[in-house]
């Protein structure tokens, strides 16, 4: 079972795909998007469209993050490769995904996502599709005014 609205979230830490430390805060309004696997279809869009709204999500103040259980250099090919601008968040051993209680499935993320504000979860989304997803994401946290229309 996910985490609920309006549940705390865990603190967490983890390594980009440039190798360095990331801790995100989670006071400001957050995007933190679990997915299955680098390089995948699915998994390719949901990237490529949070990438495509990246600007839209930057100048409304909200950060980006993907998580999945693949590696800092699967990461970093995946970003090169894609143009990804934002963190992914390595999580070989699954400890995010059981902090957010995000099933895992042979040892991959379920695809989640959670919106995050002022260290609560504001949404939640399951199952998710991935075409689409990223601008649906943004005008919820438009609708639910945690950023202003552009």
């Amino acid at each position: 079972m996910v985490l609920e609205p309006g549940t705390d979230v865990p603190t967490i830490r983890a390594t980009n795909q440039h190798g360095n430390p990331v801790q995100p805060s989670f006071e400001q309004p957050t995007v933190l998007y679990f997915y299955p696997a680098d390089d995948t279809p699915g998994c390719t869009t949901e990237a490529e469209q949070f990438e495509e709204h990246a600007n839209r999500f930057e100048d409304a103040g909200v950060s980006v993050y993907g998580v999945s259980t693949d590696g800092v250099e699967s990461h970093r090919d995946f970003a090169e490769k894609n143009h990804i601008s934002f963190d992914l968040l390595a999580d070989p051993e699954g400890r995010l995904c059981e902090a957010f209680d995000v099933p895992l499935v042979d040892g991959r993320c379920q695809r989640t996502t959670y919106v995050i504000a002022k260290e609560r979860v504001v949404a939640v989304y399951e199952r998710v599709g991935p075409d689409g997803h990223a601008a649906s994401v943004f005008e919820d946290l438009i609708d639910t005014g945690l950023v202003r229309a552009e």
